[in-house]
């Protein structure tokens, strides 16, 4: 039984240290993303539609599933 409190006490232990190592890592910038803004420039920008063209595709849409389903 002496055993179990023995591991237990080591693994927080460990657990503690590991969150406390992670903690310094994060307050120091480890995990700041310095890649993606030097390249973001490279990347092409998404199309944004407007919410007319959408309800106009829709309707297109359905007009060719009637068609499809008439013959």
């Amino acid at each position: 039984m002496s055993a179990i409190y023995v591991l237990l006490t080591i693994s927080i232990v460990v657990a503690i240290g590991f969150f406390i190592a992670f903690i310094i890592s994060v307050r120091s910038g480890q995990y700041d993303d310095s890649y993606t803004p030097s390249v973001r420039m490279l990347f092409e920008d998404e199309i944004i539609k407007d919410p007319s063209s959408k309800k106009k595709e829709r309707k297109n849409k359905s007009i060719q599933l009637n068609k499809s389903q008439n013959l």
